[in-house]
């Protein structure tokens, strides 16, 4: 049974929450602060943590940082800032997606199975270097990609951005984050760079890259690589 830990200020949408995993067979554990959600991670070390950023003792980011000095569990932020800065926060902060509130239970079920199944591959340690889709194939080990019997020829900055992207697979990785390891931190608002060089990944990948199917943007968040 997959644990959750539910980290949520409002005891209504928190009494909810609970009601609607353990109805659907989840472990469910619940946290109304901040102190208790660090608390309950450590001690019960849950599969994955839903995680309000409005708690009343300290801020939902702190938290994820706390976390992430010590657990990768996968985090998922629910919270009612929808401006694109506080999503970047949360992210770069090391949460794993972020969904606005309100939200659709069923959409909220999607996301947390999709973050356990992540969670349930292989480390990264342990993963073939080789990325097969139906379209491609990307040898991380050799730094080259294959579109059928063809090869695909990236410049150093597009094997970077696409490399950082297949490495977390179904991960939502930040624009800024993207921008700071591909050109440094002094681009990390530059954000037309970073466009303009996914929009040249997915001419040379995508079949259709005016509606990618691997290279997918999260507007105002980043991007994510779809297996």
């Amino acid at each position: 049974m997959t644990r959750v830990l539910v980290v949520e200020g409002d005891p209504q949408l928190l009494r909810a929450l609970k009601i609607n995993l353990q109805a659907r067979k989840f472990d469910s554990q619940e946290a109304a602060t901040g102190a208790d959600a660090l608390r309950l991670a450590a001690a019960r070390t849950p599969d994955v943590i839903l995680l309000d950023l409005g708690l009343p003792d300290m801020d939902g980011i702190d938290v994820i940082k706390s976390i992430r000095r010590w657990s990768r569990v996968p985090i998922l932020v629910l919270s009612a800032r929808r401006t694109s800065q506080e999503r970047v926060r949360a992210l770069d902060a090391g949460a794993d997606d972020y969904v606005t509130k309100p939200f659709s239970m069923d959409e909220l079920l999607a996301r947390l199975r999709a973050a356990t199944r992540r969670e349930a591959m292989p480390g990264a340690a342990d993963r073939s270097p080789l990325v097969i889709t139906e379209d491609f194939i990307i040898d991380l080990a050799a730094k080259k990609v294959r579109r059928g019997e063809h090869s695909v020829r990236l410049t150093p900055t597009e094997w970077h951005l696409l490399e950082i992207l297949v490495s977390h697979p179904g991960h939502l990785v930040s624009q800024r984050k993207l921008l700071v390891e591909v050109w440094g931190p002094a681009y990390a608002d530059n954000a037309t760079y970073v466009r303009a060089y996914m929009a040249k990944l997915r001419r040379k990948l995508e079949a259709n890259p005016s509606h990618p199917r691997y290279l997918i943007t999260e507007p105002g968040m980043g991007y994510r690589f779809e297996p």
